[in-house]
């Protein structure tokens, strides 16, 4: 029985990045010798076990043989015999197709050192072709470390879309790629790799619809609705907002593929026309409430939001109760985020103070002052409740907004 650190760690600790976890290859071990030195099997699709005081995964060299669609598709085969050059050669990219033993050499049959640092994300072998999530995860990486993809490997991701097994993809599995890469330093530049392989079409292509469509100059020097939302993607990472809070930032003009051409490069419009195309990408991806939910949010809102400071009382008011920002203050924050990093989207205001944010914000604590219940216990005529604590909440709101623009002394 032969011990190795393999994959990600081995990576991480030539970057001499932190090391999150760590796998480990068995080489030479069958599953009843693992169970013997107390190891406990936790693997569904192949023989992956527990060690019995780190709890770390020990996985048995295995190798893979296609056997259908998607990224289960596969038979897998492990056994003694199998060498740890042909576990390694299944592997995705060559930077995580790399080896420690116990002494701490390194085994790099595949040339991931050189291609660390040369930043350069390749495939192994033509089998990187048999598993359509290596498109994702290599476009996560790219995301990560901001490493150009080899053109062989570039040329191997486009032939996948086009032969369909692209169209293989589970939604979960779409999902937990796509947020992990939303988390990344540079989101963005998952999304780049993705259309350049031509694969974002075909996963979300209410997104790759964006490219292309002009914008008004005025406005987004960028000039394009899709350089935008990356953009945008990239403050979203730079604001440290949440998952909810990128996936927003993601989807937030979607409506902009649907303008009419007549009144190209404007978008009026765009926020209501956004609904449809975001509720089929969420549908698509399944993608959880939270992140739906303030997506919506920042679809419809955050055209008003920009103009916080030109609304009227009652707008306001009505604006959080939209929002359910009474019950869910948490929330809004996120959403004023979203337009904060919308705001920062643009050449030339990647550092753009967002004063919107602040300003709601205090009109949303004067109005929550508003004490319901004693309103509520005064109202003679009880169906009027809800109409008395509004009116309440709009003076509390127009008070603040009063005082707010007056020029201080």
């Amino acid at each position: 029985m032969r011990i190795y650190r393999v994959g990600g760690a081995v990576r991480d600790k030539l970057l001499g990045l932190p090391i999150q976890d760590t796998d480990w290859v068995v080489v030479g071990a069958s599953e009843e010798a693992m169970l013997a030195a107390g190891y406990m099997p936790v693997g569904k699709d192949f023989p992956v076990f527990l060690h019995p005081q780190t709890r770390e995964e020990y996985a048995l060299a295995r190798t893979e043989r296609k056997s259908g669609h998607g990224y289960k598709g596969f038979v897998v085969h492990a056994s003694p015999e199998v060498t740890l050059e042909e576990d390694l050669l299944r592997r995705d990219l060559t930077i995580n197709a790399m080896a420690e033993d116990e002494a701490g050499t390194l085994i790099d049959p595949h040339g991931g050192r050189a291609d660390l640092a040369a930043g350069i994300l390749r495939h192994v072998s033509p089998a990187f072709a048999e598993d359509p999530v290596r498109i994702l995860r290599l476009a996560r990486f790219a995301a990560r470390f901001g490493f150009a993809v080899a053109p062989e490997t570039q040329a191997l991701m486009r032939a996948m879309v086009e032969n369909g097994e692209v169209d293989h993809l589970v939604p979960e599995r779409v999902w937990q790629e796509i947020s992990r890469g939303l988390m990344e330093k540079n989101p963005s530049r998952m999304l780049e790799v993705l259309r350049e392989c031509r694969a974002l079409a075909r996963i979300a292509p209410e997104i790759d619809a964006l490219f292309g469509v002009p914008e008004r100059l005025d406005y987004h020097p960028e000039g394009d609705a899709g350089r935008h939302t990356l953009l945008v993607l990239d403050a979203a990472a730079g604001l440290e907002l949440p998952l909810a809070g990128r996936f927003a930032a993601l989807c937030h003009d979607l409506g902009k593929a649907l303008t009419p051409e007549d009144i190209l490069p404007s978008h009026i419009g765009h926020d209501m026309r956004g609904k449809e195309p975001l509720n089929l990408l969420c549908e698509r991806w399944r993608v959880p409430v939270d992140c739906r939910e303030l997506a919506q949010l920042a679809c419809r809102e955050h055209i008003l939001i920009h103009r916080a400071k030109e609304l009227r009382p009652t707008t306001v008011v009505d604006l959080f109760q939209r929002a359910d920002a009474w019950r869910r203050p948490e929330r809004f924050v996120q959403l004023l985020g979203v337009c904060h990093a919308d705001a920062r989207g643009r050449l030339g205001h990647e550092m753009a103070d967002y004063p919107q944010a602040a300003y709601l914000l205090e009109l949303l604590e004067k109005a929550n002052e508003v004490d319901a219940g004693a309103i509520a216990r005064a109202c003679e005529d009880k169906s009027r409740i809800a109409e008395c604590v509004r009116a309440a909440r709009i003076a509390a709101v127009a008070e603040s907004k009063t005082r707010q623009a007056k020029p201080e002394n």
